[in-house]
Order: structure tokens, then sequence, then C-alpha cells
């Protein structure tokens, strides 16, 4: 497997006004879950979320999510993609 590891932003707000604000800044909206933790609201670098996306075993992988000083494993549950242009909406992450 290959070793994936995506340098996020953490998001103030949740929900749908604040996913679409962080798409016009041009960064993906993602969740993390799981682990008996708080959800975490993130952003991710589209060209950073692409270049994964194109690798045969991304869902298969365990993903390393640099946050701040701290970091994350997680695995990738769900990416939704936009009908039209195929561009990758909302990721899902779920603790490792």
């Amino acid at each position: 497997m290959s070793e994936i590891t995506f340098n996020a932003v953490l998001r103030e707000k949740a929900g749908k006004g604040a996913a679409r604000q962080c798409r016009r800044e041009g960064r993906v909206p993602a969740v993390i879950y799981g682990g008996k933790k708080d959800a975490l609201n993130i952003s991710l670098h589209p060209v950073e979320l692409e270049k994964a996306l194109d690798l045969a075993d991304f869902y298969k992988s365990v993903i390393t999510i640099a946050l701040d000083k701290k970091s994350e494993k997680v695995i990738c549950k769900d990416v939704q993609f936009d009908p039209v242009s195929d561009m990758p909406m909302h990721v899902d992450f779920m603790r490792k």
C-alpha cells in the first residue's frame, strides 16, 4: 500500500453554507469522525486529493492527515463527486 499524507486546515463552521464557502476558497471540505472523539471539520487541497484518488488502493490505505501540530490516522469511507465535472465535493474519513 502507498503512504498517503494530506496537509489539512481546520474549518471552524459545519453545514452546507460552510462547505460551499470552503469550495469557493478552492478547497475540498472533509470530516474526520469515529474513535470516540468529536468530529473534526477540515478542508483539503484539491490537487493533493486528486493525486491520491488516482491511486488504485486509495480506499484501502491508511491515510495520515497532518492537522496543525498533530496528525490523525484515518481510512477514507466516502468521496462525493460533482455529477457534471466529476471533481471531489466532500470526503468522509474514519479514524483508525
